[in-house]
């Protein structure tokens, strides 16, 4: 698998468990597996990772009422990943950022 990791996932409670538990979490791609994200985690931050837990998250059904009556549909179903990193160590999501309006 190329690059299982899409995105940080930025919550209030992905937040706290970096401050208290030092695990970050991230959306992944349906068909990663455990050791792909331990892989890409470590090559691309450049850390250990001590253990990763995954869990799969339905899309919700959405209905919308139009004028030419009801609309079904459904939200893609999602993957994320809780990365558990070693004691002192730790992720800066922003370090490859650059400033708005420069670059």
């Amino acid at each position: 698998m190329k690059n299982p990791l899409l995105r940080p996932w930025l919550t209030e409670k992905s937040t706290g468990l970096t401050e208290q538990k030092g695990q970050y979490v991230f959306q992944v791609k349906l068909d990663a597996d455990k050791i792909d994200i331990r892989m890409a985690v470590e090559e691309k931050f450049g850390v250990e990772v001590k253990s990763v837990r995954t869990v799969n998250c339905l899309g919700k059904s959405r209905r919308q009422y139009t004028r030419k009556g009801l609309i079904a549909g459904k939200k893609n179903d999602w993957k994320k990943a809780i990365v558990t990193l070693q004691e002192g160590q730790s992720i800066d999501y922003y370090s490859g950022a650059t400033p708005k309006g420069e670059g």
